[in-house]
């Protein structure tokens, strides 16, 4: 099988659907695509995750001295607990994102066809399309430059 450019591709790994029990083919090269984006997504936004969770106790360590020293007391304790309220919820929002996008990209990278796995593909076969023409119009470019300079 070769891939969009016409060169081989030696590895390849059969996948099977669960519903219809069709096999294909699918490159190695695309598997650690696959692998690298998960990885890549995952990872950012467990970062992210683990971002939020740090400002939140640095706000919280900054702020709350200066809130109890400058104000009545209600006002600071609402807001710490405001404070903290939002920031471990869009902490764990965030955590749950991340495990949420690790499984669905480990679905897909197994062949088990996750929810929008379809509309994925179907959107890398257009770009891959598209991606053919360009690369036709312009060797027909570079032709007819090519000619029309050979001509004058």
């Amino acid at each position: 099988m070769a891939d969009y450019y016409g060169q081989p591709q030696h590895t390849q790994h059969q996948l099977i659907h669960p519903g219809g029990g069709q096999t294909q083919q699918q490159p190695r090269s695309h598997q650690m695509v696959k692998a690298a984006t998960a990885v890549t997504a995952g990872g950012s936004l467990l970062l992210l995750s683990g971002l939020t969770l740090a400002a939140t106790v640095i706000a919280l360590t900054v702020a709350t001295p200066v809130l109890v020293i400058f104000s009545p007391v209600i006002v600071p304790a609402v807001i710490t607990v405001f404070l903290l309220f939002s920031g471990f919820l869009a902490s764990g929002g965030f955590g749950v994102a991340a495990v949420s996008v690790l499984s669905w990209i480990y679905r897909y990278v197994t062949g088990k066809r996750p929810p929008g796995a379809d509309q994925l593909e179907h959107a890398r076969h257009k770009l891959a399309s598209k991606a053919g023409e360009m690369k036709d119009r312009a060797q027909e470019f570079g032709q007819q430059h090519i000619s029309g300079t050979q001509q004058t």
